[in-house]
This record gives C-alpha cells, sequence and structure tokens, in this order.
C-alpha cells in the first residue's frame, strides 16, 4: 500500500505506535520537488489536512495542533499524501505561498528564495514565469508580446519551431537540437498558457495513456 493517496477513509492503515502517537511528514513542492520542511503528525493532525486542504501538523513543543503559516500567512496547500512502506512516515506534496522556513527560505534546508530550479524541475518554474508574464503583462516582455498576438500566431510559432527542431534533428549538430527543443518547449508552454492548460494536465494525459498500455499488455498476456 506505500505510495497510494491517503485519503479520510484510510487513516487506519497508519502505524502510530512506533512514534508515540506521531508520524513524521517529509513536505515536497509539487512544482519543484524540492524538499520543503519535516514536521510531525499525530492522527488528528492527518485529519485535518485531508479535511482542510491545508497542511497541519502536531506542535511537540505547544503540544497543540498548528497549520504551517498560521502566524506568517506562509501556507501550505495539500495536493496529496502517501505513505511509505511502513505506513509509519508521511510524504506530503504542497504548493507554498510564500518561504516555509521561519529564516525567509524556500525550505528548512537553506534554499534561498529566488534560486532557479535545475533539470526538469525548471519546466514548471518557467511555467509560472510565464502566467506571472500573463497576468503583468510588462512591456518589455517577449512573452507578454507574444500572448497579447494572440493564440493563433503562438500556435503557429509552434509550428514554426517544431519544424525547426525537426530539421535540426535530421541533420543538425547536438548543440542545434538542444537549442530548437528548448525553443519549442518554450513556446509550447506559451500556448499551453494562452489556452488555460497546465503541465500537470499534459503529465495526467500522458500517465493515463501508459496506465492504459500496461493494462492493454497485462490484458494480452493473460489470454
Amino acid at each position: 500500500m506505500s505510495g497510494v493517496p491517503l485519503n479520510l477513509g484510510s487513516l487506519e492503515r497508519l502505524d502510530f505506535s512506533k512514534g508515540d502517537g506521531l508520524l513524521p511528514a517529509i513536505v515536497q513542492d509539487v512544482d519543484t520537488a524540492s524538499v520543503l520542511m519535516l514536521g510531525y503528525m499525530n492522527r488528528d493532525a492527518v485529519r485535518a489536512t485531508l479535511t482542510h486542504r491545508k497542511v497541519v501538523f502536531f506542535s511537540r513543543s505547544k503540544g497543540r495542533l498548528w497549520e504551517k503559516g498560521e502566524t506568517s500567512g506562509h501556507t501550505l496547500e495539500l495536493v496529496a499524501v502517501k505513505t511509505d512502506c511502513d505506513q509509519d512516515t508521511l510524504l506530503i506534496t504542497a504548493r507554498p505561498s510564500g518561504p516555509v522556513c521561519h529564516l525567509g527560505t524556500d525550505s528548512c534546508f537553506g534554499e534561498r528564495r529566488g534560486n532557479t530550479p535545475a533539470g526538469p524541475a525548471f519546466i514548471a518554474h518557467l511555467q509560472e514565469i510565464i502566467r506571472e508574464r500573463a497576468n503583468l503583462r510588462p512591456e518589455a516582455s517577449y512573452t507578454a508580446s507574444l500572448l497579447a498576438s494572440g493564440v493563433s500566431r503562438i500556435a503557429q510559432k509552434v509550428g514554426e519551431e517544431a519544424l525547426e527542431l525537426a530539421l535540426a534533428g535530421a541533420g543538425g549538430s547536438e548543440k542545434q537540437v538542444i537549442a530548437e527543443a528548448a525553443d519549442l518547449v518554450y513556446h509550447l508552454l506559451v500556448l499551453l498558457e494562452s489556452r488555460g492548460v497546465t503541465l500537470d494536465q499534459v503529465a495526467g494525459e500522458l500517465h493515463n495513456r501508459h496506465a492504459a498500455r500496461l493494462i492493454a499488455r497485462a490484458a494480452g498476456a493473460a489470454k
């Protein structure tokens, strides 16, 4: 049952006995995959978290439940709760509304606000930048001007970039392939923003297709 999202109906499977009624809860940023903090939850904290969709811990120093951000306003919006294989540790994915650490950093492990995530996590970060440009529409922003040109023009740019990537892939250098792929991904993100579509929705579609293929493969093997 590990890795299965937890809900109010499955609280009984949690093992609170090892930690005197408390479970360690690791909080991870759903958009960047960064580890934000470690807290502790008793049964009531888990129930409150699942009910109100804001992350609630049990404070060992205060001896009571406390919602993250109840003083600072920097809450953690719950996305999902999963358990480990022994049902005695929680992995919480959440979306922070501000610095998570009381020292003003994004995480309690020292990451400063403004640090740019690396690797695949940067794609989600780039989507946030594009969304910001869409909301603020700064005059000097290429993204803002592209969004202002309308979805037809944006779609045209995606087509142009896709063709350039195809040509680079067929006969260009590795550097050209990387550059053209980056152009395509950027313009694709702008197109998604213009249509109100998120990366989570795209990832969900890919996940569903993969799951469907696995089911079909298993059904074929069973015949």
